[in-house]
């Protein structure tokens, strides 16, 4: 099971998902207010687990789960209050806390955070292209390629609207599941993008320290979403962690 990160939908997954499908059913859902997922009542983390939690229950067996950035926490949380339900962890370039604070320095200071928050309702889709674009920063990447990564991540999903995406991030920014590493007790897929700009590789570094069970994957040369830049050797690298 994929999940989704912050204002991106299952769209994202498409290519690895193929690749992946060699081994292994893929499933990826839309989390609520994102791509084709209806809107829900709220946005704070706990809503995202029960929904997950719920669909977990409609496949009625244990999953190998695998959260990318925001996903990252909520896979997180599930496995902290449905142990049961989850076989084994991936952690892609996710954080327990997104913004900086007094004990975790490596998140965004909460000013770049809130300065998000202000161009989102300022001018909404030149925010979300500036996010994109800097889920790829510093990469090198050809010209080509980044349109393909555009033509299926986004083109083919959905931005969520402007009021989701604002409560979602408010959710990340004020979330902190620092003290709930220790307890994530099954086996536990930690990658990152050595140069990741939105979830530094700091985090991956800390987290992999603080989970029991966890291996750390850090791929260089990428950013914060190392399944689009590199799609062939993650999936390798995923294929080999699940057998």
């Amino acid at each position: 099971v994929l999940l989704h990160g912050w204002a991106m939908s299952s769209a994202v997954f498409s290519e690895i998902a193929d690749l992946l499908a060699a081994d292994f059913r893929v499933v990826a859902p839309d989390l609520r207010g994102h791509g084709w997922s209806d809107p829900g009542g709220g946005y704070e983390l706990d809503d995202f687990t029960a929904d997950l939690g719920e669909w977990l229950r409609i496949l009625d067996q244990p999953v190998d789960l695998f959260g990318w950035s925001f996903g990252g926490q909520v896979a997180m949380r599930l496995q902290q209050l449905e142990p049961g339900a989850v076989r084994r962890l991936g952690l892609i370039s996710s954080t327990p806390r997104f913004a900086a604070s007094a004990g975790w320095e490596a998140g965004l200071p909460d000013a770049q955070v809130l300065a998000m928050l202000r161009q989102i309702k300022r001018r909404y889709n030149k925010a979300m292209g500036d996010f994109f674009d800097l889920q790829f920063a510093d990469e090198g990447m050809p010209k080509e390629r980044y349109r393909e990564i555009v033509d299926f991540a986004l083109r083919q999903g959905r931005l969520p609207d402007p009021e989701v995406a604002v409560a979602t991030l408010q959710t990340l920014r004020q979330g902190n599941l620092c003290q709930e590493l220790p307890h994530l007790d099954c086996p536990t897929l930690v990658m990152h993008g050595e140069q990741d700009r939105i979830c530094p590789a700091g985090a991956g570094r800390a987290m992999a320290e603080a989970i029991p069970k966890a291996r750390l994957e850090i791929v260089s040369g990428v950013g914060h979403a190392p399944f689009l830049s590199k799609p062939q050797p993650v999936a390798a690298c995923w294929t080999e962690f699940l057998s």
